[in-house]
């Protein structure tokens, strides 16, 4: 048996014991350092740099930035873009929820019928996806053309008018939003579906409950967070795109990712886009909150 000899004066070695000791206390601390200095320097650091940029006076002709602690600077921006706001607001909201109605259907077969082919199932969700963001949308405007596959063809056998567009509307966006971020909605719709105990379900029917009480009271409550982390992780992305609108919508239907690339690359404001995405932030983190505070921070590392 190992047995540890105490040394004689206080400048002797230190205990195998109390060595092993401090290398557990140390070692979750050493095995998050590489993550931790990621975050920092691809995360923490741009996020600090770009919101001390929405407290600075900067030269579009010049491009240099002197911090002068305007905090006008924010509000003075939402006023002057609040339509872009409610234009953002509305299309991010409309589309989740077009989302949500989507892949519903879809997580819930794979999670209770996919059986062995559960994986095979959510690769063929997610295939489409590994074409890039722009290329997909770039499609999008060749389906949705005047004279593309789906339109020329209706207007060719005369069930849609010649005039007839949907580019450069509304609809296309919403529709270009809905489609691009499908699977953020629907990948924690099945997390939450796949966690529910198939044992609590067999309790309600052994309770003479039907398939319509068995889904609307035991299915439905234990998947509102995976519900809630699907509307939070599809909405915050969306309200802050920009490719969908520029590519599908018109100049009538800007959102505020569009302002704000175009503050960052095209008017040289670096202090107005930084500002207006402190707001794009505070929004975000507001999701987050509301999150945490109505279902418990405990489940937002299982969904989101």
């Amino acid at each position: 048996m190992e047995r540890t000899v105490p040394p004689d004066h206080p400048g002797g070695v230190v205990p195998y014991g109390r060595r092993r000791g401090v290398g557990r206390a140390l070692a979750p601390y050493l095995l998050s350092l590489p993550a931790g200095l990621w975050l920092l320097l691809l995360f923490v650091i741009p996020l600090a740099f770009m919101l001390s940029l929405s407290l600075k006076t900067c030269s579009p002709s010049t491009g240099a930035c002197v911090m002068t602690w305007h905090w006008g600077e924010i509000p003075s921006e939402v006023s002057l873009y609040h339509q872009e706001f409610i234009t953002s607001l509305y299309f991010a909201a409309i589309a989740t929820l077009i989302d949500l109605v989507i892949s519903f259907p879809i997580a819930y077969w794979i999670a209770f019928y996919g059986g062995r082919r559960k994986n095979f199932f959510l690769l063929m969700l997610l295939v489409p996806f590994f074409v890039s963001f722009v290329i997909r949308t770039l499609v999008w405007e060749f389906i949705l053309a005047d004279n593309g596959v789906v339109l020329g063809t209706l207007k060719h056998i005369h069930l849609l008018p010649s005039g007839f567009h949907v580019l450069g509307t509304s609809y296309a966006v919403i529709a270009g939003l809905a489609y691009n971020y499908l699977p953020f909605t629907a990948l924690p719709l099945y997390v939450a579906l796949e966690r529910i105990d198939r044992r609590v379900l067999e309790a309600a029917h052994d309770l003479y409950a039907t398939r319509r009480a068995g889904f609307m009271k035991v299915i439905m409550p234990l998947t509102v967070p995976g519900i809630f982390a699907a509307f939070l992780l599809t909405f915050i992305p969306m309200f802050g795109d920009y490719v969908n609108q520029q590519i599908l919508g018109g100049t009538s239907n800007t959102m505020i990712g569009t302002v704000i690339q175009n503050q960052f690359l095209v008017n040289f404001d670096l202090a107005g886009g930084a500002s207006l995405s402190a707001v794009l932030l505070v929004v975000a983190l507001l999701g987050i909150y509301l999150y945490a505070r109505l279902l418990g921070s405990r489940t937002i590392d299982q969904y989101l």
